[in-house]
């Protein structure tokens, strides 16, 4: 038996190389998750369920990366998080939450709070007949009064054609002192068009959006309801699926796989793998995207108790030596430390990295500040923890379960460090990974990839690396 030397990134560093970049911020970080999904940064966070819900994956998409919304709850929880993405930004947001003229104040300010809204079309059945917004309830204090009695009605609206531009759209809403512009086509009610939505746009310059001007968002899925979970995801406008399995290169995936991409037209990322057999028999299958890493997560336990991985720079260099010869992208999962590590992980041909960590412990990320000797923390679970499993199990039942629950564990749940607001963790590492490619001399990922150079060092040579350095997150 032959047996092959294993490393990953703290066993290596880029060979600096001369360099046309007069400064880090030239570096262009453009790059794509699958066959047809771009990100403007090469940063996505992870569906867990301490790390990415919408708050996360709008956060993400603003500045130019990816969300993917966790599969650990309901079809219904989980499309109800795509849909507050999809919503959230937009430059015609297509489907505008209505409801008909005869209900209530009270049932009105319901669904406006349980959406996330702060205006309503009100419909008589299928024809506009007003606006309601916040400003119409501010000082009533009879909320059993119809919803028609203090709206904005149709003949006080301004109502513009479907298909207008954006500026032309801005002209009139300036133009009238409005912030809601309904649009319509042949009399029937196709969009609506608001003022803050297009604030946001310009707030936001280089986020990640589809075609419609909405935020994108990816969804993951497994293998016990992929078919239902896939659809109900994809009518509710989720822009790629991640069929995430912890050893995806199996039969199983292999089939669900070709089934997905023979029912459904979307992009299809697939991990975890991490070896060169799993990346062809997947890419053939029909996977528009692989993503890389057994065992690397601080909070994933593999490697210990089945005694199975591989070191996750070879694991990246291995995949992509298939991957890349069919023009599949790769996307490194796990791992990282530091934002060295993301260029590390690039320079061995990832398009793209994938992480739980860099970003628990944020604002975004699901759950509450917990203090602890003075400090802040929140908490941040393996998915296939105990902790997690434990309270899936209470989210499936509805109610506090006392027993142990007797599961097998791979993973393991920590306390990080609060770090406040992501976009504040996504610049820090962005900036470290722009530095990176100076140093490499590339202004592309691309030439990034072509360019690196790595050196295996020793233990001593990662201690004096360390001498100076700093962790971004545990």
């Amino acid at each position: 038996m032959q047996i092959r030397r294993g490393l990953t990134y703290n066993d290596v560093l880029l060979v600096p190389k001369r360099t046309p970049l007069s400064s880090r911020s030239e570096a262009d970080l453009k790059t794509r998750f699958t066959r047809n999904i771009s990100l403007n940064v090469p940063l996505v966070s992870a569906n867990m369920a301490t790390v990415t819900e919408h708050k996360m994956a709008i956060a993400m998409a603003r500045n130019g990366g990816l969300g993917v919304i966790h599969q650990f709850g309901t079809i219904e929880e989980q499309v109800e998080e795509v849909k507050k993405v999809k919503r959230s930004t937009s430059y015609v947001i297509e489907r505008p939450l209505t409801v008909q003229e005869h209900i209530t104040l009270g049932q009105a300010i319901d669904t406006m709070n349980g959406q996330g809204v702060t205006s309503l079309l009100v419909m008589r059945n299928d024809d506009l007949v007003g606006i309601f917004t916040s400003r119409d309830y501010l000082f009533e204090t009879d909320l059993s009064k119809r919803i028609s009695e203090v709206m904005t009605p149709r003949e006080k609206l301004i109502v513009a054609p479907y298909g207008i531009s954006l500026e032309e759209a801005k002209v009139i809403l300036h133009m009238h002192r409005i912030e809601k512009l309904p649009l319509e086509e042949h009399g029937r009610l196709l969009g609506l068009i608001t003022t803050k939505d297009i604030m946001k746009i310009e707030s936001w310059p280089h986020a990640n959006r589809d075609s419609k001007g909405r935020l994108r968002v990816g969804g993951a899925i497994g293998v016990k309801d992929d078919l239902l979970r896939a659809e109900a995801l994809i009518a509710a406008g989720v822009d790629v699926l991640v069929l995430d399995i912890a050893h995806a290169h199996s039969d199983d995936i292999i089939a669900c796989l070709r089934s997905l991409k023979k029912n459904f037209s979307i992009d299809v990322m697939v991990g975890n793998i991490a070896t060169a057999e799993a990346a062809r028999d997947l890419i053939e299958a029909g996977a528009d995207g692989l993503k890389v890493g057994i065992g690397p997560s601080p909070v994933c336990t593999t490697r210990i108790i089945s005694g199975s991985g591989v070191p996750q720079l070879t694991a990246i260099l291995d995949v992509v030596s298939v991957a890349q010869a069919y023009g599949i992208p790769v996307c490194a999962d796990g791992g990282m430390k530091y934002p060295g590590d993301v260029s590390k992980a690039l320079g061995a041909g990832a398009s793209s990295v994938f992480s739980g960590s860099f970003f628990a412990g944020t604002d975004e990320a699901p759950g509450i500040i917990l203090s602890k000797d003075g400090k802040k923390y929140k908490k941040y679970m393996g998915s296939a923890s105990y902790d997690s499993n434990h309270e899936r199990k209470e989210h499936q039942v509805g109610k506090r379960v006392k027993e142990k629950l007797d599961v097998f564990v791979e993973g393991v749940a920590v306390l990080v460090d609060y770090k406040g607001p992501v976009e504040e963790v996504i610049k820090g590492i962005l900036k470290g990974v722009q530095s990176g490619f100076s140093y490499c001399g590339a202004r592309t990922i691309e030439e990034m990839q072509k360019n690196a150079e790595f050196i295996e060092i020793s233990s001593s040579g990662w201690e004096e690396s360390l001498s100076r350095g700093s962790k971004l997150s545990e």
